[in-house]
């Protein structure tokens, strides 16, 4: 299975090249569309703040390919965000795969949001074998409001998207990479995808 992880300049790579390791896959990094359109699994990782990301997208044209994918595609923490419409961090259109626009929490409560929390209301094959109410790592200022396409909920504040699928599309806020054996499991069904 050839399994690429987006390289665009924002992402947190090391821990998901050593988290499909563990699974017992190779990754490849690439920033090569070709090479991307060719994997199997695409993972679309992001770190950082969202115009940037979406800069560095545009720059490599990354932006026209990656709604035009057939295989399945992860993307992960900022990576999600950006599949959605638009976000409010940096005034920011996204690439519009998933039908929400990403907004920031209130200053009632402490931002970035950071550290377990737990999903429940899964509903996807991402989740199977996986409890509700499992807890997972997550770092954010932005969320994902609920919408259609959600497909795991969070509360912090009030209850967001902690995770979005739209047919070959999925996306998680927390980092499956960073929670554990539970958050593994996730990234093997989505391998098996």
């Amino acid at each position: 299975m050839k399994i690429v992880i987006i390289n665009y300049g924002a992402g947190n790579i090391q821990s998901i090249m050593f988290a499909i390791e563990r699974l017992g896959f190779k990754a490849v990094l690439s920033n090569n569309p070709e090479e991307i359109k060719s994997a199997d699994k695409v993972i679309f990782p992001g770190v950082g703040e969202a115009s940037y990301a979406m800069k560095m997208l545009k720059q490599s044209g990354l932006d026209a390919l990656i709604p035009t994918l057939k295989q399945p595609v992860f993307g992960i923490c900022l990576g999600m965000q950006l599949m959605c419409n638009s976000s409010e961090e940096g005034n920011t259109e996204g690439l519009g795969i998933f039908d929400v626009d990403v907004i920031k929490f209130s200053s009632k409560v402490k931002v970035p949001q950071m550290g377990w929390n737990n999903i429940y209301n899964l509903k996807s094959d991402l989740f199977k074998g996986i409890a509700e109410n499992e807890y997972m790592y997550l770092v954010h200022s932005f969320y994902a409001p609920l919408c259609a396409e959600t497909i795991s909920t969070t509360n912090y504040e009030l209850e967001y998207s902690s995770a979005l699928e739209n047919d070959n599309f999925y996306g998680t806020q927390f980092h499956p990479e960073k929670s554990g054996d539970v958050g593994e499991r996730i990234l093997g069904n989505f391998l098996k995808l």
